[in-house]
């Protein structure tokens, strides 16, 4: 498995957990708030749900948040970026890769 699609699964299952922890929060304060009446059984949390599909990602899209990136003075990684992907040019990036580059974007910011 590469390293993006262990990330990509790690992220997910850090949501399914996230999910189910609200649940039980959600569970718990409706158990000790005193919004229920006693002879009310309590309603069990619910199981986490599949994430919904994400929006396929446009051009458009990622070209505001490279502007972005690039404006706050990341121009020369964002090119090395590009080439990482093949490309000179955005619009030359294969829209399959545009999550995965907005992934290595993003970390432009912790250095």
């Amino acid at each position: 498995m590469s390293k993006m699609a262990e990330m990509d699964q790690t992220i997910r299952e850090l949501r399914d957990a996230a999910a189910a922890i609200n649940a039980a929060a959600d569970w718990l304060y409706q158990q000790f708030s005193g919004t229920t009446e006693e002879a009310e059984p309590a309603p069990e949390p619910e199981a986490p749900q599949a994430e919904p599909e994400k929006k396929e990602l446009k051009l458009e899209d990622v070209r505001a948040v490279l502007a972005e990136r690039s404006r706050a003075g990341y121009t020369a990684q964002i090119r090395e970026l590009l080439h990482k992907y093949g490309a000179s040019k955005l619009s030359a990036v294969d829209p399959k890769d545009y999550e995965a580059l907005l992934f290595d974007v993003e970390g432009l910011n912790e250095f």
